[in-house]
C-alpha cells in the first residue's frame, strides 16, 4: 500500500514546484511508511510514499521503463504480477525490478489504455507518458484503492490518495458543497464523484481518466469495467459450492503473496471465517488472526472469532472495544478528510492498530454481503417486489399509501414488525423503496435537522439521485441482481472499502480482501438468485461451500454486523457529551442546522421513544468534520451538474 500524489500543466510545461508536491506527498506519510519519492520536469510532478510488501530492496517509486520516458506511481497490489511480467518480457519489454509496480508500467507501454483490463489487483495510479504527453490515471473495479482529483484555476490537475493532500493546493478551496451534505446525510458517506469539497472528485471504481497536454478541461472519466449480472439458470448447487471453493481458494491464494508478517482480520461471521479457513488450507504455519469484542454481549462476536480461530489453530488475539473509544471520533475527521457516518469506523481503526504491532498485511471478509446477498435488505427488496408486482402501479401506490399512513409508527420494533414501513415501500416504485431501505436519515428527519438556509442551498437536490444514476445500469428483471448491482456500485465503495482503506491506511496495514476478486465476482454474477437466497436466507450458496469447513454454529448464525453499541452509550454514559457537541460550538456555528430539531432527536432518544443513534452518530461526524476543517465554507449554489467531475 502506498500515498500518491501528480500535478499536471495541462496547458503547457510550466515549472512544478518542488516544495508543495513534497509537503503534499508528505501528507500521505501514513500510507506509506517506508520511504518517499519524488519525480519532477516542466510541467509535471510525481510524489511517492511507500509501504514495502513486495521486491522491498527494488520497488521505489516513482519507477520509470528502461528509457526513462514513462513514470508510475501506484498504490495497490498487483496479484499474479510475476506470470503478467514474463508474457511482457516474451514481447520484448526490459525488467529492472521484481517489483508488481514495473508490470504497470510496460503494461501501459504494450496495452495503452487497455491495460487496466490485464490488471488483477486493487489499485489507483497516475502515469507520465512523455512520448504521448499524457497523463493517465486509473482506479481499479471495485474501488478498494482511493484516488481523488481537482482541476486547477491556472489550467492544471492535481491527483492524490487523499484528499488532504490536495488541500494543501493553494489553487484547492475548502468550499463546501452542499449536495454532499444532502447525500452524506442521506447515506452516512459522500458518495462518488463528489466530495464533501466543492472542487474536489473521486475517480469512480472501475474508471480512467486520461488527460493529454493541450487537449484541455476538465475531462470526463471512463468506465472499463461495471459488475455483471447474467444468471444461469442450469448452474446446480453442487456445481456452484464446488466452483465457488475453488474461486476462494484461488482468490486466497493469490492474496498470501508478500515479503512481510501476514494475518487476517476474523469476526466469528461467514465471511472473515470463510477466509481464515481458507488460508488455514493453504498455509502450514499457523494464521494469525485479529479480534475486536464489546462488553455488552449483543455486539460481542469475540466468542465465536476465538471458536474459529480454535478449529484452525490460528495464533488470535483481540481487543476489548468500550465508551472510551469515542474519543477516536475526533481523529476520525483527521484520517476520513470529510464525513464519514459509519460508526463501525471507529472499532476498525482499533483492530487494524491491533494487527498492524504484529503484521504488514491481512486479509479480511469484506464483500461477502454485497457478492452473496448477504443483506437483509437484498432479501427485503425480492420480497417487496414479488409482492408489489401482484397489482398495477396507481391502485397499489393509492391502497397501500393509505394504509401507511394511518397505521402507528413502531420505529422501536424489529423490522419484520414495522408493518408501517412495509406498506410504505409497497406503495412506493423500486428505487424510492430502495432508497428507503438505506437511507440512515430519511426524508422527514432531513427535513426537520436542514437549517432553512442550508435548504434554499440545496434547491431542490434530493440524494435519490445518486442511486438513480446508477440503477440505469443496473439488471432489469431480477429484483435481487438490481439491489446487487446497487450496492456494489455506491455502499460498497463508498461506505465499506472507503471505511477499509483509510482505517488501514491510518496505521500502515494493507488490506486484502479475497471475496472481492473480480473474477469471483464476475462468476457470482451468473449464479441465479435460489443460490443465494434459500429458505429466508442469503449468502446460502457460500455456506454450501463451508459445509463441513465451518462449525455448524458458524453457518447458522444471522449475520450481526460489525457495530458499536452507540444507542445505549448515546443513552448513558455518552449522553452528556453528545449534547454538549450537538448544540454548541461548530455545529452551531456553521448555521446548516435547526438545533431545535437536533435537540428533540437527542432527547427523544435518551427517553427512549425512539432509537436515533445512526442519525446522532452522522451530526457527530460532521461536527468533527467542521472542527477539523475550520477554513470549510458553505459554497454558493452551483448550477445543476456542475462540480460532478
Amino acid at each position: 500500500m502506498c500515498g500518491l500524489v501528480a500535478l499536471f500543466d495541462i496547458l503547457g510545461r510550466r515549472p512544478i514546484d518542488a516544495g508543495l508536491l513534497e509537503r503534499m506527498t508528505d501528507a500521505l506519510a501514513h500510507r506509506g511508511p517506508d520511504g518517499a519519492g519524488l519525480h519532477v520536469e516542466p510541467g509535471v510532478g510525481l510524489g511517492h510514499r511507500r509501504l514495502a510488501i513486495i521486491d522491498r530492496a527494488g520497488g521505489r517509486q516513482p519507477l520509470a521503463n528502461e528509457t526513462g520516458d514513462v513514470h508510475v506511481v501506484f498504490n495497490g497490489e498487483i496479484y499474479g504480477h510475476a506470470a503478467l511480467a514474463e508474457e511482457l518480457r516474451a514481447a520484448g519489454h526490459v525488467f529492472a525490478t521484481r517489483s508488481d509496480t514495473e508490470t504497470i508500467v510496460h503494461a501501459w507501454e504494450q496495452w495503452g489504455e487497455r491495460c487496466v483490463e490485464r490488471l488483477d489487483g486493487m489499485f489507483a495510479f497516475a502515469i507520465w507518458d512523455r512520448r504521448r504527453d499524457m497523463l493517465f490515471a486509473a482506479r481499479d473495479r471495485l474501488g478498494k484503492k482511493p484516488l481523488h482529483y481537482a482541476w486547477l484555476p491556472d489550467g492544471g490537475i492535481a491527483l492524490a490518495s487523499e484528499i488532504k493532500a490536495l488541500l494543501l493546493h493553494p489553487g484547492i478551496g475548502h468550499r463546501i458543497d452542499v449536495r454532499a451534505i444532502e447525500e452524506f446525510f442521506a447515506y452516512g458517506y459522500v458518495p462518488d464523484p463528489r466530495t464533501i469539497y466543492a472542487g474536489i472528485h473521486k475517480l469512480p471504481p472501475g474508471s480512467m481518466l486520461s488527460i493529454a497536454r493541450g487537449g484541455g478541461g476538465p475531462l470526463t472519466p471512463r468506465r472499463y469495467w461495471r459488475p455483471a449480472f447474467a444468471a444461469d439458470p442450469r448452474t446446480t448447487a453442487d456445481e456452484a459450492a464446488e466452483r465457488l471453493a475453488a474461486e476462494l481458494k484461488g482468490a486466497v491464494g493469490r492474496r498470501l503473496v508478500a515479503e512481510v508478517p501476514l494475518g487476517a482480520f476474523l469476526s466469528g461471521g461467514l465471511d472473515s471465517s470463510a477466509v481464515v479457513a481458507t488460508m488455514a488450507a493453504l498455509d502450514t504455519r499457523p494464521v494469525e488472526t485479529f479480534a475486536i469484542g464489546f462488553r455488552q454481549a449483543a455486539y460481542d462476536e469475540s466468542r465465536h472469532a476465538a471458536a474459529v480461530a480454535a478449529r484452525f489453530g490460528t495464533t488470535h488475539r483481540a481487543r476489548i472495544v468500550d465508551a472510551d473509544a469515542f474519543d477516536l471520533i475526533d481523529r476520525l475527521a483527521a484520517v476520513y478528510d470529510e464525513p464519514f457516518g459509519d460508526a463501525s469506523a471507529l472499532p476498525t481503526m482499533q483492530l487494524c492498530a491491533a494487527a498492524r504491532a504484529h503484521v504488514s498485511v491481512a486479509l479480511t471478509g469484506d464483500g461477502g454481503d454485497e457478492v452473496f446477498a448477504g443483506y437483509r435488505r437484498h432479501r427485503w427488496h425480492a420480497r417487496i417486489s414479488a409482492l408489489r408486482g401482484l397489482l398495477p402501479a396507481a391502485p397499489r401506490r393509492a391502497l397501500f399509501g393509505a394504509l401507511a399512513a394511518i397505521y402507528p409508527k413502531a420505529d422501536w420494533a424489529p423490522r419484520a414488525l414495522r408493518a408501517r414501513n412495509t406498506l410504505r415501500e409497497l406503495s412506493l416504485e423500486p428505487l424510492e423503496a430502495y432508497f428507503l431501505s438505506v437511507a440512515v436519515a430519511p426524508d422527514p428527519v432531513r427535513a426537520a435537522i436542514f437549517s432553512h438556509r442550508l435548504k434554499r442551498e440545496l434547491d431542490g437536490h434530493h440524494a435519490l439521485g445518486v442511486l438513480a444514476r446508477h440503477a440505469d445500469e443496473a439488471p432489469a428483471g431480477d429484483p435481487l441482481a438490481w439491489a446487487q448491482y446497487l450496492d456494489l456500485t455506491t455502499w460498497l465503495p463508498g461506505g465499506i472499502l472507503t471505511k477499509l482503506d483509510r482505517a488501514s491506511m491510518a496505521v500502515g496495514l494493507e488490506a486484502r480482501c479475497p471475496l472481492l476478486d473480480h473474477r469471483l465476482v464476475e462468476w457470482a454474477g451468473t449464479l441465479p438468485a435460489s443460490l443465494k437466497l434459500r429458505a429466508g436466507s442469503g449468502k446460502w450458496i457460500l455456506k454450501r461451500a463451508m459445509d463441513g469447513r465451518l462449525p455448524p454454529a458458524i453457518l447458522a448464525r444471522p449475520k450481526q454486523g460489525f457495530v458499536l453499541p452507540i444507542a445505549r452509550w448515546f443513552r448513558g454514559e455518552l449522553h452528556g457529551r453528545l449534547r454538549a457537541a450537538l448544540l454548541g460550538g461548530a455545529l452551531a456555528d456553521s448555521r446548516f442546522f435547526d438545533l431545535s430539531a437536533v435537540g428533540r432527536l437527542i432527547d427523544r432518544h435518551r427517553s427512549g421513544a425512539a432509537d436515533n443513534a445512526r442519525v446522532l452518530w452522522l451530526l457527530l461526524a460532521f461536527e468533527g468534520f467542521l472542527r477539523h476543517d475550520a477554513g470549510a465554507r458553505l459554497t454558493e449554489t452551483l448550477p445543476a451538474g456542475a462540480g460532478d467531475g
